[in-house]
């Protein structure tokens, strides 16, 4: 999907008609409809048809399905595929095998529902068990649209706090983090950070949202609508950098076969034009 913005991607329950439409109207990148873990057990029928409702071909919206191996997965998909998400989230991914399996099934819903095959792509929670982690191997996937950190249920796996008192991560939740942006930069799609706790602390979600955005996370998850503002503002280029990318790219496409270029007396080459592209994409229009 060229030219997505994946900024910030707020979560909805999905059985709750009143806070979806919230969420639709909130201004942020994505809306989030989730069928998993805001959404109890009982509740799992009432929230699918919810969903599929709202869905309606609208295309612009991703549905958190329950994960892969549970009773709800293919009744989440079968119910979720004919109104044609952007994307499907696939949380408690552990590896390459659940995307394989997810993509099959995608496409033979796709099919019955007369859809393309390959339209709805697909964007896991990479980082949400210990075994998760290991099951990272950054390779590319035709439907992936991006990997997302998460810090909750992987510190729930190891029991232990998701960040310490003064709101840094344990090691081995940094560790998570440090191998989610490197397999999304291998596979060629951007890294999502995991939400930020608290709707009433913004200027620690700013602190984070920060600190994301400078070790190359794309965008963040939302809990509240709350927080978008300053979330998208964080992971929006500044006007200087903005010029910066359209001079690259205006270089290169000048000079289509060269490898190394001059531009204001420095040396520019290939992974400038990849970071130019990746800025102009979350430019503001």
């Amino acid at each position: 999907m060229p030219g997505l913005k994946l900024r910030s991607l707020l979560f909805a329950p999905g059985d709750s008609g009143r806070k979806v439409e919230k969420a639709l109207a909130s201004g942020a990148d994505r809306v989030i409809l989730d069928l998993e873990d805001s959404v109890a057990p009982d509740a799992k029928g009432d929230a699918r048809a919810l969903v599929a409702g709202v869905l309606g071909g609208r295309g612009d919206v991703i549905v958190r399905i329950n994960p892969h191996g549970t009773q709800w997965y293919l009744a989440d998909l079968a119910a979720v595929v004919p109104g044609r998400p952007a994307a499907v989230m696939l949380p408690k991914c552990t590896g390459a095998a659940d995307l394989v399996a997810l993509d099959h099934h995608l496409e033979a819903l796709e099919t019955a529902a007369g859809l393309p095959v390959g339209s709805i792509l697909v964007l896991p929670l990479v980082t949400e068990t210990a075994a998760s982690v290991f099951g990272l191997d950054g390779r590319a996937h035709a439907r992936l649209l991006g990997m997302c950190f998460g810090a909750e249920d992987l510190s729930a796996d190891l029991g232990i706090a998701p960040r310490r008192a003064d709101m840094s991560y344990p090691a081995p939740i940094a560790a998570a983090r440090a191998a989610a942006l490197l397999a999304a930069a291998a596979a060629g799609v951007p890294a999502i950070d995991t939400p930020w706790p608290d709707p009433r602390d913004p200027e620690g979600l700013a602190r984070e949202a920060e600190t994301a955005a400078s070790d190359g996370f794309a965008g963040k998850l939302c809990i509240h609508p709350g927080q978008i503002a300053a979330v998208n503002a964080v992971f929006t280029p500044g006007e200087e950098r903005v010029a910066w990318a359209r001079l690259v790219e205006r270089a290169f496409a000048e000079n289509p076969g060269a490898g190394v270029l001059a531009m204001d007396g420095k040396m520019i080459d290939r992974p400038h034009l990849k970071l130019a592209l990746r800025i102009l994409a979350t430019a503001e229009p």
